[in-house]
């Protein structure tokens, strides 16, 4: 099933950044949902030092067609050097959701 909703996964350094980030990106309608969590801890190399950081991760929902868009987006926005931006297509979405997801951030919410 081709469901045209996207998952991208983030993190950011504090929980108001990446509160912040994800009432950025609805409310430019990039996205239709986002969630935060964590604390989570990191572990990375960065600039040839292994590293380790208390992060916390942004999840969003938005439709394919502006993922080109909110990566465009996320570059200006994040507080990132270089922001991980990883996003795959749901598999399986419900009819309901995909459309709230489309009516909320679908291409016809520019």
């Amino acid at each position: 099933m081709n469901s045209k909703i996207l998952i991208g996964w983030t993190t950011l350094p504090s929980e108001k950044e990446a509160l912040d980030l994800a009432r950025g990106m609805v409310e430019d309608r990039l996205a239709a949902c986002a969630q935060v969590d964590g604390p989570v801890q990191s572990t990375f190399r960065w600039k040839g030092i292994v590293d380790n950081a208390e992060e916390w991760r942004l999840v969003a929902k938005f439709h394919k067609d502006k993922g080109k868009a909110l990566e465009q987006w996320l570059s200006e926005n994040h507080p990132y050097d270089e922001p991980q931006w990883i996003a795959v297509e749901a598999d399986l979405v419900s009819a309901s959701y995909a459309n709230w997801v489309s009516e909320e951030a679908g291409e016809d919410n520019d």
